[in-house]
């Protein structure tokens, strides 16, 4: 998506009542603006862009509009190879639906698209968190039983 529609796109939601809007488009591009705890200039509303590309993850992955440049592009290693599956909510990380039974997913499992990866209590409300991404886990980036923040990266499928 071009940078001049997500500048438009940004001044139409300060303009609008709504408070978050997402955007996600059939080639992978996936946009989220929200005007939580932010100023009511478009520029200062918080973004996030991901599309199927490597890009590096911090465990925040929300950035400011002006900081996103294309200097910014990931170099290809191992570190940032792949696609990260964030957790959507706070909470705590279960790899399987119970203590007696076998983790959802252990690295090297070939995975596809709606596939159930883990569990995130949350409020005493088990959330399964399934996979955005087909693809083999390399890496799972938490332990059973961690507290997890929100956009926290938990695995890395390639």
């Amino acid at each position: 998506m071009e940078f001049e529609k997500i500048k438009d796109l940004m001044k139409d939601l300060d303009k609008s009542n709504l408070m978050d809007f997402e955007l996600r488009l059939n080639d992978g591009f996936y946009l989220r603006m929200n005007k939580y705890n932010s100023p009511s200039s478009p520029k200062e509303n918080n973004i996030q862009i991901t599309e199927n590309i490597s890009i590096p993850q911090s465990p925040n992955t929300t950035q400011n509009i002006d900081k996103i440049e294309e200097n910014e592009k990931p170099q290809n290693n191992k570190e940032t190879e792949g696609n990260l599956v964030l957790s959507p909510i706070v909470g705590t990380f279960y790899s399987s639906s119970s203590p007696s039974k076998p983790a959802y997913v252990k690295v090297g499992d070939k995975v596809k698209a709606g596939d159930v990866l883990c569990i995130i209590e949350a409020m005493k409300v088990m959330n399964e968190i399934t996979c955005q991404y087909s693809g083999e886990i390399v890496e799972i980036l938490v332990e059973n039983e961690d507290m997890v923040e929100y956009n926290q990266p938990l695995f890395r499928i390639v």
